[in-house]
């Protein structure tokens, strides 16, 4: 058992070891034995729970929702299918499956009241701000949810009316912001076939979905489900363990996300790739001056917190991403600039010393482009994908017994005690 030595105490810390042979110091005690914290600024090396959720090695490049590796899911799995189990622990049978659907159409559609409160927004409004808003509201709608949080059904309920109009309002945030008429959801549709047919659908004109289309929307929505103690997933948790609601705490999800630094960053790639199109310089010229740091310039989309070998979920969204422009015979320049940039970086001494590989938000962003969706709502599309991850997390934390407040400790760097002087006698 790992030992701590401080001014000349010996304090024995627990060793917690994962399912997947992870270890941790365990120093919950260390304040109280001691009268010392640790100090570790943007919890690089800190883990804030226990969680059987997702797993990551990211020195090999692994992720795995509950135990399934991601490219099974990604090739093989729906993402109603994926919600299921990265909420409930396990794959579904026939029934479980239909009565989830069937929970989630029946859930599909907004109140009426939602009108209101899109008119109240200005036309030029972002996206996520609206996603963020209306998700808050949502519950208030459903206030009955919360007086028994022990009751399954409530749960249940919450969670299905989240996944299912987080889509609604996102598609009607859309078409509001264009000047066009909200378009209602199809029950006989699929989950991401009914998001394309409410973003793009005219009064007189269905939309009608690409097959492959529809195969990369899901793909994308299903590697975004959940990725560990992220900033927007500790968020949610954070906020679950004052005892929010789940409205509340995937509200505040939505905001954790809209961030350049997480959620925003495949928006950034593509305004990368739109520069360097748009600049003199040759991608080469692009790579040398992000070498040599020049102001202005940053490569997005390259590295990772977690990973530091190649992001498992770009691998599978660059042949998405390939197979979707090759059908639609597009020699998409975005895509051969993306293509030329992940060459010479995979290949320049410089990115392979620093670990710097592709990751999800490298190919996400062309994929998102060539469906259609507009770029203010990139991160939208990423909350859809991470919303059932969010639940996931938010019931672990309210079916946790022992689940205390977040409450982190600091090291306080201001000034020391000083005396009031009255405002007469400054």
């Amino acid at each position: 058992m790992p030992r701590i030595e401080i001014d000349d105490q010996s304090f024995e810390c627990p060793l917690v070891v994962g399912t997947e042979n992870e270890k941790a110091i365990d120093i919950s005690q260390l304040r109280s034995k001691t009268g010392y914290i640790t100090l570790d600024d943007s919890f690089g090396n800190t883990g804030s729970c226990k969680s059987s959720i997702t797993y990551i090695d990211g020195d090999k490049g692994i992720l795995r929702y509950r135990g399934y590796a991601i490219e099974d899911l990604a090739e093989n799995s729906s993402f109603i299918e994926t919600a299921y189990l990265i909420i409930y622990g396990h794959l579904p049978s026939s029934n479980e499956y239909k009565l989830f659907s069937d929970l989630l159409t029946s859930q599909e559609i907004l109140h009426e009241g939602f009108r209101h409160h899109f008119e109240g927004f200005p036309n030029n409004a972002h996206p996520m701000a609206m996603l963020s808003a209306m998700i808050n509201a949502m519950g208030c709608y459903q206030s009955d949810l919360y007086d028994d949080r022990d009751d399954v059904s409530h749960f249940d309920k919450s969670a299905a009316q989240l996944i299912s109009q987080v889509r609604t309002i996102a598609a009607a945030a859309y078409k509001m912001s264009i000047g066009q008429p909200m378009v209602y959801p199809y029950p006989n549709k699929r989950y991401a076939e009914n998001f394309l047919h409410m973003m793009f659908s005219l009064p007189n004109n269905s939309y009608e979905v690409d097959p492959d289309i529809l195969h990369a929307l899901t793909m994308f929505l299903i590697l975004h489900v959940d990725h560990e103690q992220n900033c927007s997933t500790s968020t949610v948790r954070l906020v679950a363990s004052s005892g929010a609601n789940l409205h509340a705490s995937c509200s505040a999800g939505v905001c954790a996300l809209w961030g350049r630094l997480h959620g925003g960053a495949n928006q950034a790639v593509v305004e990368m790739f739109n520069k360097i199109r748009n600049a003199d310089y040759t991608v080469k010229e692009f790579i040398e001056k992000v070498k040599k740091k020049e102001d202005g310039v940053k490569l997005m989309g390259f590295g990772h917190r977690v990973y530091k070998n190649y992001d498992p979920r770009a691998q599978i969204l660059q042949k998405a991403a390939h197979k979707l422009l090759d059908k639609a015979g597009k020699n998409d320049e975005l895509l051969q600039i993306a293509q030329e940039l992940a060459d010479y970086a995979l290949h320049d001494d410089y990115f392979i010393e620093r670990k710097l590989y592709p990751n999800v938000d490298f190919y996400s962003g062309i994929i998102l482009q060539s469906i259609g969706i507009p770029l203010n709502m990139f991160t939208v599309m990423f909350a859809i994908g991470r919303m059932p991850g969010w639940i996931a997390h938010w019931k672990e934390i309210v079916d946790n017994p022992k689940q205390k407040i977040y409450r982190p400790r600091q090291i306080y760097t201001g000034e020391t005690h000083r005396k009031f002087i009255p405002m007469s006698d400054r």
